[in-house]
């Protein structure tokens, strides 16, 4: 049972971690700790805790839709997920969420979704930002070189996120306003292979269209050969 204790302590940490930046020993550790728990400990707990939290959700008047899962079995999904990780113990999936309302369902939940995608763009952009940041650090990189390529980044946002592919729905539930308004909560999950895949690949894009070779010196730093 000991894991079942570390699966609560590290839930948000984990969540919020970068899905492809370095990570230190003592995460490489205790991500390996949680891995080789067994799978019976992982989901109760999961499920205690789905519980305690999809109850705060009904009484806030969050609901789901006919022949959905119920919102704990939506956040067992969401909790395992988070704590999937790959052979160099990073986090395989990015995981974006988004809430709209709107005058019905669906309208309310095709924004939802959209924001959700420029929630997991944001993210990859900051993650990729922060590779960069460590190439200087590392002195792979010139500061000038990574102010240039730090530049391409940040006006790739949009594309990077029209580059999303096919996202895995997490946890979809709504609630019915006083104005009989929709409001939807939408939780979806990104592949972080795929998410840094596209990214760099719109990255050396860019730089290649600017005619700067820095798309080169990039691939040798970050390993992107």
């Amino acid at each position: 049972m000991k894991a079942v204790g570390i699966l609560s302590a590290l839930l948000l940490a984990t969540c919020a971690a970068p899905a492809f930046a370095q990570i230190s020993k003592e995460q490489i550790k205790e991500r390996k700790l949680i891995k080789s728990s067994t799978q019976s400990e992982l989901k109760q707990k999961a499920s205690k805790v789905a519980r305690k939290e999809a109850k705060k959700l009904y009484k806030e008047g969050w609901t789901i839709t006919p022949g959905a899962l119920p919102i704990e079995k939506q956040l067992d999904k969401s909790y395992m997920m988070s704590y999937e990780y790959d052979d160099n113990m990073f986090p395989k999936f990015i995981m974006g969420e988004a809430m709209s309302i709107g005058e019905n369902y669906d309208a309310a939940k095709m924004q939802a979704l959209e924001l959700a995608k420029q929630n997991l763009a944001g993210q990859i952009q900051t993650e990729i930002t922060a590779l960069i940041e460590n190439t200087v650090a590392n002195q792979q990189l010139s500061q000038e070189e990574a102010a240039s390529v730090t530049q391409s980044i940040l006006a790739s946002k949009n594309l990077i996120r029209q580059s999303i592919g096919r996202t895995i729905p997490v946890m979809e539930v709504y609630r019915t306003l006083s104005n009989k308004n929709k409001e939807v909560l939408v939780r979806i999950a990104y592949n972080s292979t795929m998410a840094k895949e596209s990214a760099k690949r719109i990255i050396r894009d860019d730089l290649e269209r600017k005619g700067d070779k820095l798309h080169e010196d990039l691939d040798k730093a970050l390993g992107w050969l």
